[in-house]
């Protein structure tokens, strides 16, 4: 959905900065865009002009005089533009939409013609903007370093950046395990001079950026995905310890305080929410890290991701007796010469944490096969009650690494806090997108509506100006409760709290001869049989290289063509567009040869043969379960071999539009690697087995009257 611009204006200062602003309007919602620029003092316009709109007149009013700019917007019934940060003004102009105004009486007022004005003030700014719009942030902004002292005295390393234009400011703060570099007075991030951090610089607010406990230039202990509550200190006192002394320290800051991050950080931006300092106005966790072992980068469905658990843990390993400095030491394991290579080299996960050693949390995490104390502790949902600011959930249904933290952490504010003021953005982005670039990922362009500047313009910039710059705490954010894209049609859709509330549930069987049907299989007994080999794993992509592509998410499927341990299932061509917006609910009625098996479910879009991309099959969703927790992930069940059983599990939401002519494809397979770990296929214990323990599963898929096999989606209505 594209906005319809209703006026793009420049408004003036004689401060040094040219601001532009404008309305657009989005979804039946008024969004203000603006920018400001830095323009030498040689560009001037006549102070004192001054006139007041005619009422019910649009207008724009530009500022002159040395009062800063500060953005213009409708005022509810009578369409003038107003703005509730203005002190009063030595001078200025309303201009109206029709570009005519009465100018009222002033001293030493030249005459000027309105048409001959606004040659002038065009031709003069724009010349302003092609200058300066590449200005260095160190021309606009100050940074200052600080070692605030949370409670317990550790101190934490806290930059700073300040704009030098005049007037109050907003606080947004970034949290990272990362690091903040570069460290060092007047040296910036590069991206502060363009891109997602550049929005924040142009718009003027006071950016701060903080490594969190026990990384980088911070000192005490860090500790992963340290859950709220867990003792006098946490990633909550944290936050509001940095937050209470930034609001009483840093000078012009307005008294409202906003935190952002994605992946990790995101995690962070979510327990700055929950610290529960009065300053802190709104939020936005994305892709946010939320359970460990439910879904995210560490496990799916207590399945280990071991290539990227492998890869992450060990990079983030903090070795004992770190002292602050500016660099890690660098603890990060390779697999070499490929990743299926090395990971086949080396079967069991006590192999791995041999070659990890020291690693606490992978240790630990081997201590806790499942779903115990310890790791609920550590959902980051858990903690999400009376959340007082507002919370803008952000993620990417093709994010490799933590799509599922964005939807569910949406789901369980909505749920455990009603009253919560939350907003959830979903793109057709991998892990970050939608901060520097996003419209593409493999194959797939999906539009400009689709960038990071859509929507750093239309969701995330208008969330914070709306909390933090304008106060406006008592009303909505002009952003609908949810907007969704969906891929095939490449376009957004809007909802209400509850996505649901506008689909319908479609259930799609597993049927003899691989096809698949809404209508519930008939036949007594009927099986689709193939057997799980651990010695010669299904892979997740089509070439193995030292990382994990992001791309595996929409990656052609035909490579694994011919693959006897691959079962499909295909519907007939659609005779519509289907959009499909919401989870994905598998469930499979199954028998084992053995104890225990793992089960991946991937849903698919076939592409015609007269597509430009002839015959493609592009993966919507896949996922994966160990069958040994289809009744409790606490409480692990062994299979009884040849007893039919069910295991349902849940995949993590779609948004995709399956065109007229294509036909929608369901693969189940048990292996996905190295992706994900090898499931012994023995109900034994899969941190402590040995190589020796991985044995082949014969597995039947049953598709019968009594026991049927299907896919559950969330079909959207047409509006």
């Amino acid at each position: 959905m594209r906005p319809a611009f209703n006026m793009v204006f420049p408004v003036y200062t004689l401060q040094k900065y040219v601001y532009f602003c404008g309305i657009a309007t989005f979804a039946g919602s008024s969004r203000r865009i603006w920018r400001a620029v830095a323009i030498p003092e040689s560009v001037c316009f006549p102070p004192g002009l001054r006139a007041a709109p005619q009422y019910g007149q649009p207008a724009w009013r530009l500022i002159t005089g040395t009062a800063a700019a500060r953005p213009y917007f409708p005022v509810p019934g009578n369409g003038c533009v107003f703005s509730p940060f203005l002190s009063p003004l030595s001078g200025g102009f309303w201009v109206s939409a029709e570009k005519s105004l009465t100018f009222a009486n002033e001293p030493n007022l030249p005459a000027m013609k309105i048409r001959g004005f606004f040659a002038l003030l065009w031709a003069g700014l724009l010349a302003a903007v092609a200058a300066f719009a590449g200005q260095p942030v160190a021309e606009l902004y100050d940074k200052a370093e600080y070692r605030i002292a949370m409670r317990d005295s550790v101190a934490l390393y806290t930059a700073v950046y300040t704009p030098k234009a005049p007037g109050e400011a907003p606080v947004i703060i970034f949290r990272t395990p990362y690091g903040c570099g570069p460290y060092g007075a007047g040296r910036f991030p590069q991206g502060f001079e363009k891109g997602y951090l550049r929005s924040y610089v142009d718009r003027g607010y006071i950016i701060v950026m903080q490594d969190v406990r026990g990384r980088y230039m911070s000192e005490g202990d860090f500790e992963h995905v340290r859950p709220a509550g867990s003792g006098e200190t946490d990633e909550t006192t944290d936050s509001y310890d940095t937050v209470d002394w930034l609001v009483r320290h840093i000078p012009h800051n307005n008294g409202r305080v906003g935190f952002a991050g994605c992946s990790y950080p995101g995690f962070y931006a979510m327990m700055g929410g929950l610290c529960g300092h009065p300053a802190v106005k709104a939020v936005s966790p994305q892709a946010p890290v939320t359970d460990w072992f439910m879904g995210d980068d560490v496990h799916h469905n207590g399945v280990l991701m071991l290539t990227d658990s492998y890869r992450f843990l060990s990079s983030m390993n903090t070795p004992p007796g770190r002292v602050p400095a500016a660099k890690m030491p660098s603890m990060s394991r390779q697999t070499q010469p490929d990743e299926r290579t090395f990971f086949l080299e080396h079967t069991a996960l006590a192999e791995l944490t041999g070659l990890l050693k020291p690693n606490p949390f992978w240790e630990e995490m081997s201590a806790h096969p499942d779903y115990d104390a310890w790791w609920q502790e550590r959902d980051l949902r858990r903690a999400c009650y009376n959340v007082q600011p507002a919370v803008l959930v952000v993620g990417g249904t093709f994010d490799a690494e933590d799509c599922f933290g964005a939807w569910t952490l949406y789901r369980a504010l909505n749920r455990q806090s009603p009253s919560t003021p939350c907003h959830l953005v979903v793109g057709p982005w991998a892990h970050g997108a939608w901060r520097n670039g996003g419209r593409t990922l493999g194959a797939f362009d999906f539009g400009s509506d689709a960038s990071w500047e859509y929507y750093m313009e239309h969701f995330e910039v208008p969330f914070f100006d709306h909390y933090l710059r304008d106060g406006n705490t008592d009303e909505a954010a002009p952003l609908p409760a949810a907007a969704v894209f969906s891929s095939g049609d490449n376009r957004w859709h809007t909802f209400g709290r509850f996505l649901s509330r506008g689909a319908r549930k479609l259930t799609l069987y597993l049927a003899d001869g691989g096809i698949l049907d809404t209508r519930r299989p008939t036949a007594k007994t009927s099986a689709s049989t193939y057997v799980s080999d651990p010695s010669d794993p299904v892979p997740y992509c089509e070439v193995s290289g030292l990382r994990r592509p992001k791309e595996y998410m929409v990656a052609d499927q035909r490579f694994l063509s011919g693959r006897p341990d691959v079962l499909t299932f295909v519907s007939e061509p659609l005779e519509e567009d289907m959009t499909l917006v919401g989870p994905v609910d598998a469930d499979l009625e199954v028998t084992l040869s053995t104890t225990d098996a793992d089960f991946v479910v991937k849903l698919i879009d076939l592409f015609p043969e007269d597509d430009p991309l002839p015959g493609y099959r592009m993966l919507v969703r896949g996922d994966i379960m160990r069958g040994r927790y289809r009744r409790s992930f606490s409480r692990p069940e062994a299979f009884t071999p040849g007893v039919p059983a069910r295991v349902p599990f849940r995949m993590t939401d779609i948004a995709h539009t399956f065109r007229a002519g294509h036909r929608i494809m369901v693969q189940v397979q048990s292996t996905w690697f190295p992706l994900a770990e090898r499931n012994p296929q023995q109900f034994v214990d899969v941190w402590n087995c040995r190589a020796s323990d991985f044995v082949p599963c014969r597995i039947s898929l049953l598709h019968q009257r009594d026991n049927a096999s299907s896919v559950t989606v969330w079909r959207l209505e047409a509006r």
